[in-house]
């Protein structure tokens, strides 16, 4: 199977239709709080022209807090004071800087089972 491939098979539905999987899930009592961050690889994310810009970005990771986010922390009985939803146009290491790099984050909180933007 190629890298192509199997890349495409993990691709996660969001409302612009780019190509958007998840990286990683991690909890994060840093500050002082569970926060929970689910990173995703979005390589068509940019300011450049012909990029998906923040604004179309920022609907894709309220769909993915919704979608995503809502039923993982239900399936593993986690009470976070936060999710964190992140896009990436390329892997990056968690705490990492890199300047080249596009990211777009978005912070929301949970209630009744619905994502309540907080921004950050």
């Amino acid at each position: 199977m190629s890298p192509v491939l199997a890349d495409t098979e993990n691709l996660l539905p969001v409302p612009s239709g780019q190509p958007v999987h998840l990286s990683d899930v991690l909890l994060d009592d840093n500050p002082g709080e569970l926060w929970v961050r689910f990173r995703f690889i979005a390589p068509k994310i940019g300011s450049d022209s012909g990029r998906i810009g923040y604004d179309i970005a920022s609907v894709d990771m309220e769909h993915l807090c919704q979608t995503l986010a809502v039923a993982y922390v239900a399936k593993y009985e986690l009470e976070p004071a936060r999710v964190v939803i992140s896009l990436s146009d390329r892997p990056i290491e968690f705490g990492r800087s890199s300047p080249d790099a596009t990211q777009f984050f978005e912070a929301y909180r949970l209630e009744q089972s619905r994502c309540i933007w907080e921004g950050l």
